[in-house]
Parts: C-alpha cells; structure tokens; sequence
C-alpha cells in the first residue's frame, strides 16, 4: 500500500502542489512529479517507493565517499528507484530513471520488489555491527518518507545517519532531516547553471544555498563530491570558481573528492577523465586554500 506522502497540498482539479525539493512538481491526478516516485491520486499524494529498497549492502564509509567521518568503518547502505534528476551521466541509471516510465508500469515495477520495513533497516544494521545507516543509490529526498522514519529509530538505537545527495531539497524537507543526520555528501556537478539544467533538469542555485544552510548546521559534517566530465564541467575557469566558492564559503577545512568519470548511460561517446585533468584540478582546489582535496574513482 503506497505511504501518503509529505511536503505537498491540494489545489483545484484534484491537482497537487510537491514542495519535497526544488521542482516544486504540479501534478495532475493519476501522475507522477519529476522524480518518478510520487504519485497523485485523487489530490492526494503519495509515495510509491516507501519500504521498497532496489539494494540494500555493507560498504565502507570511504565509498560514499566520506574521508572525516568515522574512517574505517563500515556503512549499511540503501536506496529505492527514483531520482530528481536526470543526469546523463548517471551510474546508477537503472534505478534512477528506470521509474520514469508510465505511472501503471511504476505502480508495477513497485509491487515486485520486496517490502523492508524502516525498523528493519535498522536491525539490519545493528545486527551487522555497522554503527551508520546510508541513505544512498539514488536520491534519499525522494524517499524522505522513508528516510525519516528509519533515521529516527536509527537515532533512537544510537546509529548515525548518512546521506549521499545531489542537494536539491526544499526547506522544509531540510528542516525535518537536519535534526537526525549526522554526516551528507553532497554531489556538486560543477558549476554552471547552464550544464545543471541541459544534463540534470536542475539548477544550480538551490544546490549552492543548501549547502550553504549545511555548513551552518555545526552537527552534521559535509564532505562534496564532482565527477569532473570531460568538455562538460573540467575547464580552468569553472573549476577555478566551484573551488573558491567551497574554500570562501563553506569553509577551506570542507573535504572536496575529484572523481574520475568513465563512460555510462548518455555518455558513452565521451572518453574517460584523464589522471592529468584530476591532478590538475586538485591543484587549483589547494591554490583555491582548501585543505583537504582528493582523487577518485583511480
């Protein structure tokens, strides 16, 4: 039975109005929003994808990837299908875009997989001596229903809360998260407002003001990652000013991972980083005055 959802209201038509993230969808009756994973049903809406994890593994906290938080330790991770974006150069595409289909097939794709059930997500993890749960695979604010639920007993049972997010959740989502996560990687896709909005569907700008909103919550430790993409988000001038705004910012001691990009999804035409354009962009990150600048997927 799907969850009714949170963050959104009724209007006119038996439409509703998501205020989950940025999008802030209207959806017609029988749709689903942007993300695939919310559905309006007579002016009501709700979550198809509550208990309904795609993958649920252990995975060390380096991974996420987190540097400054709890090192080596081992992580429970989970996800569901559904994303707000739409990258097109997304690894995890299957479950990611995979939803986006008709709102009878997703109703479908849903009722196949099996129910896991907030409280035991948490038991999973206790059971497997894993002092995190990892809200991750794809985009936890679009399953924040059940993200919220098992963040709270996670927080009851003594187990921290980790999210691996694009950063594209609205205020109000973010005020009912903050209280219960404790560490967030945010995946900054470069810098431009242009290449957010022809390979994401997004913008850049509500990621940057959220991140901002995270450095002011003194309890939850933020680390960023960008997968730099060749002839889309590596040169000098962008990277220049990605890396000043985290040292200006958000902090010159905030962990920033250069990741190396490999051909995937829409992207199969583009070759791979180059180690030279990583070194390179690690570089500029230090001369920018961050601290801590790291190389990944190498």
């Amino acid at each position: 039975m799907p969850k009714k959802a949170l963050f959104y209201k009724k209007i006119k038509g038996n439409k509703t109005k998501c205020y989950l993230c940025h999008h802030n969808c209207l959806i017609s009756n029988k749709k689903t929003g942007a993300c695939g994973a919310r559905m309006n049903k007579d002016g009501i809406l709700y979550s198809l994808v509550y208990a309904k994890p795609i993958s649920i593994n252990i995975d060390p906290i380096e991974k996420k990837p987190l540097y400054h938080f709890m090192p080596r330790t081992t992580t429970l991770s989970f996800g569901t299908m559904g994303c707000n974006f739409r990258c097109s150069w997304c690894q995890n595409w299957e479950i990611s875009q995979g939803i986006k289909i008709d709102a009878k097939k997703t109703t479908e794709i849903m009722s196949k997989i099996k129910t896991v059930k907030p409280k035991e997500i948490a038991k999973e993890a206790l059971n497997s001596k894993c002092p995190s749960i990892s809200y991750t695979y794809n985009e936890p604010t679009i399953f924040i229903e059940y993200a919220l639920e098992t963040m709270k007993l996670a927080k009851d049972t003594g187990l921290k809360n980790i999210w691996v997010s694009n950063g594209y959740f609205g205020s109000k989502a973010f005020k009912n998260i903050a209280p219960l996560l404790d560490a967030i990687n945010i995946d900054l896709k470069g810098f431009s407002d242009r290449a957010y909005q022809k390979y994401c569907g997004a913008r850049l700008k509500p990621v940057l003001k959220n991140l901002k909103r995270i450095k002011k919550t003194p309890h939850i430790h933020l680390e960023i990652t960008t997968l730099i993409i060749p002839g889309i988000n590596d040169s000098k001038k962008e990277l220049k000013q990605l890396t000043s705004f985290v040292a200006q910012k958000l902090g010159n001691d905030t962990p920033l991972h250069f990741s190396r990009f490999f051909p995937c999804y829409k992207m199969t035409n583009i070759p791979p980083t180059s180690p030279e354009k990583l070194e390179e962009a690690t570089k500029i990150g230090k001369s920018a005055g961050l601290k801590y600048v790291y190389k990944g997927n190498i």
